[in-house]
């Protein structure tokens, strides 16, 4: 093969390759193989930890801008809100954060013409990353992470400390994937790739090479022999570390229905031509169905949303420091009655315990 180092860089056109997917579903595993075969991950990346001790492939500086603009936009990481989607889709449509990202990505095509974006925030802002990879001349191409949703809600619980409960994490994981789907599938085709975490394991040559000539990506079609036996070295059965069927989480009884319907429908976007118009009609049942759920159950809990809080602010007051005594406080009461008016709201306004009056404009 000719590695792609060998090639004219100038006959290599620009794309960017998103791995999109909910976090704990082998993300970092296919953006850490696209890095070893040749293509590039935007440094500085994140750097590994316990619960990723192979790394997470992803760019510090992604991380970084998709936990500001969450927090911007008041929504989590695992939001099961279908509504949290129009939020991160009015922030994704700014032009100041479009003009961000490009310049962001520009100059790191100097450094290789095929990058690699990753990060489990990143399925909120695909349109956001989708305009700035196009307005630098770039490919946009999508690779989305399928693995059982109950190993990503038992990966979670174990590697992140979770408390949240299945229930949530289950929503989420239905929230994301779906959305994710309905995000990418005008490049359904040619420029995106559904990919089972299990195939991944068990056979990542196959799979990834699938990937790569879908996408067309020449960092993987032209890849070394020496870099393949780097992933060899990299690619760990084992990395599936936690395994639980559905039944064991426990689910409310529709949103269990709803969860296997779903990953049994966006198993067949992962298959030869499996991603075709009829099962994006199923999808798009599916993802209408959640919404409905989801509204039903928020319409119905809103008194325990009254009582989070309630006893959030009884907390908050608990942990309030008494209120320090002041030196007029400490003037016996009698002395105190002597001192006139003027002086003592003097005093108050130094202390700040009282705002001066404020200059009549003449509006009535």
């Amino acid at each position: 093969m000719t590695a792609i180092d060998e090639m004219n860089p100038e006959g290599v056109p620009r794309k960017v390759l998103f791995v999109a997917g909910a976090g704990r579903s082998g993300t970092s595993t296919m953006a850490g193989i696209a890095s070893k075969l040749g293509m590039h991950v935007p440094l500085p990346e994140v750097p590994a930890d316990a619960s990723n001790p192979r790394g997470f492939s992803e760019p510090q500086w992604a991380v970084d801008l998709h936990d500001r603009l969450l927090k911007e936009a008041g929504v989590q990481v695992s939001d099961a809100r279908p509504g949290a989607w129009f939020e991160t889709g009015r922030i994704s449509t700014r032009e100041p954060a479009r003009i961000r990202v490009a310049d962001w990505l520009e100059p790191h095509f100097d450094v290789h013409p095929e990058l690699v974006v990753k990060d489990p925030r990143l399925s909120w802002f695909l349109g956001l990353w989708r305009v700035a990879a196009i307005r630098t001349g770039a490919k946009p191409v999508f690779v989305t992470m399928l693995r059982p949703p109950a190993e990503v809600v038992g990966s979670k619980q174990k590697y992140y400390a979770n408390k949240l409960g299945s229930s949530h994490l289950a929503a989420s994981w239905l929230n994301m994937l779906l959305h994710t789907e309905r995000a990418t599938r005008d490049e359904a085709g040619s420029a995106r790739v559904f990919v089972r975490y299990e195939d991944l394991l068990t056979d990542w040559v196959k799979t990834t090479m699938h990937v790569g000539h879908t996408l067309e990506l020449q960092s993987i079609i032209h890849t070394r022999s020496d870099l393949i036996r780097e992933v060899h070295r990299f690619i760990d059965p084992s990395l599936r570390r936690v395994s639980s069927s559905l039944e064991d989480l426990a689910l409310p009884p529709r949103l269990h229905e709803l969860t296997g319907q779903t990953w049994e429908e966006l198993n067949k976007l992962a298959d030869p031509e499996g991603d075709v118009t009829e099962v994006h009609a199923t999808l798009d049942e599916l993802r209408d169905a959640y919404t409905d759920l989801y509204e039903e159950a928020e319409a119905i809990s809103k008194s325990s949303v009254v009582a989070a809080r309630i006893a959030g602010a009884r907390a908050a007051a608990d942990t309030e420091p008494p209120e320090s005594t002041g030196l007029a406080d400490k003037i016996p009461h009698d002395l105190r009655a002597k001192i006139p008016p003027s002086v003592r709201r003097g005093v108050r306004r130094a202390l700040g315990r009282e705002r001066a009056a404020e200059p009549s404009t003449g509006e009535q």
